[in-house]
């Protein structure tokens, strides 16, 4: 059993690796590897443990007609052509669970920072600019009483969700399909997105990217809100229309946003970081010793289980297992 792994994670998932493989090939450097990297690194691997940065597309897949697994270190797997895996048999997987509260916290971190205006409060008492309380310094929004509404009631957004109890928060919640925690334990209303656009006055996404979510929020979706809300993003970039966020946060058609994720990441636009109504963090939803420690144990234990031809925990094409 031979590994490529396309970047250093936490060490307890190599050691793993180290501990059950015959080979473990680490890319040496702390940065995105190109794909010419990645195809290079597989040669003679039976099995590839990549991050979500990494794009596992056809070309990359194809180089090595004897890969057998890969492994994703991350709970969504959009940057894989799982179609093309599948095809060749190449068993996929993923770290879901794991990092559901550290997202779920991260997303309340940005909620609570746009509306009571943090970052743009540090900035002004670093430069010096504080001389004295103020009754009109800085004013932000309270969340306590207000209307939640969040995008995709999946895992995360089902514990993000379930936070806004301590809070008295009324919640409307946009899915697929009913979610009864959410209904039984807050009293949460199933609604459509125009609903809930309209009626929230903090929105927090938690969808994956699918060619259904791609741009669903958009400059006239964005217009149904609230002028005084605030939208957050911790799933993916590319289901915000990013040239239409910051036209209207320009406008100011709303008070804020808050953003972990880029629709052209990691590259952020000029215009974006120039707008003092949006808080930006470097895709770091997951980023906590606990998680991320947990995501490399899963991950190296989700690969060494496909190599070794049973079912790992979480699996994202099961249908390569043919009963």
């Amino acid at each position: 059993m031979k590994v490529f792994v396309t970047r250093r994670i936490p060490e307890e998932g190599i050691r793993l690796l180290e501990r059950e493989c015959e080979e473990v090939e680490v890319y040496p450097y702390d940065r995105i590897p190109s794909k010419k990297e990645i195809i290079n690194g597989l040669k003679g691997k039976d099995a590839l443990l990549c991050l979500l940065t990494d794009r596992i597309d056809r070309e990359v897949i194809s180089s090595n007609p004897n890969l057998k697994v890969i492994s994703n270190y991350a709970a969504g797997y959009d940057n894989i052509d799982v179609d093309e895996a599948t095809k060749r048999g190449i068993v996929v997987t993923n770290t879901p669970d794991v990092l559901t509260n550290a997202t779920a916290e991260l997303a309340w971190a940005l909620l609570f920072a746009v509306a009571r205006r943090v970052v743009e409060g540090d900035k002004f008492t670093r430069e010096g600019r504080f001389k004295g309380w103020s009754p009109t310094l800085l004013l932000g929004k309270e969340l306590s009483g207000k209307t939640l509404g969040v995008i995709g009631a999946g895992r995360i957004g089902t514990a993000f969700a379930l936070k806004a109890k301590c809070f008295n928060m009324k919640v409307l919640y946009f899915n697929r399909s009913r979610n009864e925690v959410l209904e039984d334990k807050l009293g949460a209303k199933k609604v459509d997105l125009d609903t809930l656009l309209r009626e929230s006055d903090f929105i927090s996404i938690h969808l994956p990217l699918t060619k259904e979510t791609y741009h669903l929020i958009d400059y006239d979706k964005i217009c149904m809100m609230k002028r005084d809300a605030i939208i957050v993003n911790t799933a993916r970039g590319a289901i915000i229309k990013e040239g239409d966020l910051v036209k209207a946060l320009r406008e100011k058609r709303i008070f804020g946003a808050g953003l972990d994720v880029y629709e052209k990441e990691p590259k952020i636009t000029d215009e974006l970081k120039n707008l003092e109504n949006v808080v930006l963090l470097p895709h770091i939803g997951s980023a906590t010793l606990e998680t991320r420690t947990k995501m490399s144990i899963l991950a190296a234990e989700n690969l060494i289980k496909a190599l070794r031809g049973r079912r790992p925990k979480y699996c994202v094409n099961p249908e390569v297992f043919k009963d």
